[in-house]
């Protein structure tokens, strides 16, 4: 080497220097590769992410022999250009070398070319793996070998190098986010979509069901003409039929079928006609799951629900509008709601409030965050913190919500004005 010219040798440390650059930035980019995207790529027939993907199947060998080119080259450079300084300085030129090569390695073998990798990774490993998967075949032996004495002390660790990373699989919590982080590329309706999917698992039967005081059915010990003023008045497609008690149901009318009675008139109407109209009562448990219970209407062919307690009393009912609406929205205007909205806002940030109204209702179209793990309602929440039924108008905090009691029955809060206030407070 000392015949060779100290020119020549600086454009070989040059020529390595660049290599090295590859080396570096071909790491960065294949680890910096988004997987999912990735995947998606390779499934449309894309060939760099095919071969990406491919380099990436055993990442532990493409590390090997990405560090085994990159440390090499590295090595090579500093080893000409502490020769070719020690022929300029003497002794002197180790240092020299030593303190050149530091800085150029990391400016130029390091630092800007892994941060040009990060940055646009795609751009920069699916042209490197055109390189990286013949260099892969070619440095196989030495892989093993580095390949089996690293996985060796990584079993000492607790850590199986070809098992499968639990990074490769997203949490719920983690799609979440990625789903908040899409920008612009998912519109904001089918955001809040997937995010209402996300969160079927948080809510129950309990948390989505009209309450047993609300539900409209149909009576047998009512008189013929009131039964059938009410069957051609309803502004509903199924009816729970029940004797004189929701607990006592004989079956789900569809009002289709009622057509049939509606035309023969009240003459020849009678209750035995009416029930052989119904359905088979389906009962849902209050703490059924609401994919749970989706999948349930799904296998039946069913559309509504009555829910029951532990004890078998009927709580309420739930439709299949009610879950399709944990999803999409409200989609329908509800008839029984068309005259007194629930939710009335009155300006200065207070909202009128029935006291009936779900809690995940009011969080979802104020956007706000009362407390949804205790009572489902306004009104439970109101006397479960002041455990009793106040004598009149009175005021609290909730976290930093300021309740207002407007009306109270005997019962009940019947309405409240809500407003969120700046900062939290003890419940």
């Amino acid at each position: 080497m000392n015949e060779i010219s100290p020119g020549l040798l600086f454009a070989l440390i040059g020529v390595l220097i660049v290599i090295s650059a590859f080396f570096s930035s071909s790491e960065t980019s294949m680890m910096a590769l988004n997987r999912y995207r990735l995947r998606h790529q390779a499934k449309s027939g894309h060939r760099g992410a095919k071969r990406a993907v491919e380099l990436l199947s055993r990442p532990d060998k493409l590390i090997g022999a990405i560090l085994i080119g990159n440390n090499l080259v590295n090595i090579l450079a500093t080893s000409i250009a502490t020769t070719v300084f020690t022929r300029l300085y003497g002794d002197a030129g180790v240092f020299y070398a030593t303190a050149a090569l530091t800085v150029v390695i990391l400016i130029f073998a390091e630092v800007t070319p892994k941060t040009i990798a990060a940055l646009h990774p795609e751009k920069v490993a699916f042209p490197a793996s055109l390189i990286l998967r013949p260099l892969l075949r070619l440095l196989a032996p030495f892989v093993w070998l580095v390949g089996s004495v690293s996985n060796g002390l990584a079993r000492l660790v607790g850590v199986e190098a070809g098992e499968q990373s639990e990074a490769e699989h997203l949490a719920p919590e983690e799609l979440r986010t990625v789903v908040f982080e899409s920008g612009a590329l998912l519109p904001s309706k089918h955001k809040g979509m997937l995010l209402n999917v996300l969160d079927l698992d948080q809510a129950t039967v309990e948390d989505i069901m009209i309450p047993r005081n609300e539900v409209v059915g149909v009576d047998l010990e009512d008189s013929g003409e009131e039964i059938l003023e009410q069957l051609a008045e309803s502004c509903y497609t199924r009816l729970p039929v029940f004797a004189g008690d929701i607990n006592r149901v004989v079956g789900i009318l569809h009002l289709r079928r009622a057509a049939q009675i509606l035309r023969n008139g009240p003459e020849s109407f009678s209750a035995e006609q009416l029930k052989s109209y119904t359905d088979e009562p389906y009962f849902v448990p209050e703490a059924t799951p609401l994919p749970t219970l989706l999948m349930n209407f799904q296998k039946t062919k069913r559309r509504m629900g009555l829910v029951v307690d532990e004890y078998g009393e009927v709580m309420g009912i739930v439709t299949l509008e009610d879950l399709l609406e944990e999803i999409v929205g409200d989609f329908t205007a509800n008839p029984a709601a068309s005259e007194d909205e629930e939710i009335v806002a009155q300006g200065d940030g207070w909202y009128l409030v029935e006291g009936g109204t779900s809690i995940r209702d009011i969080n979802r179209t104020l956007h706000w965050e009362l407390p949804t793990d205790g009572p489902k309602t306004l009104n439970g929440l109101a006397m479960e913190h002041l455990e009793s039924i106040p004598d009149g108008n009175i005021s609290f905090y909730i976290l930093n919500y300021l309740v207002e009691i407007i009306e109270v029955s005997d019962k009940m809060i019947t309405r409240a004005r809500v407003k969120k206030v700046g900062r939290d407070r003890e419940r």
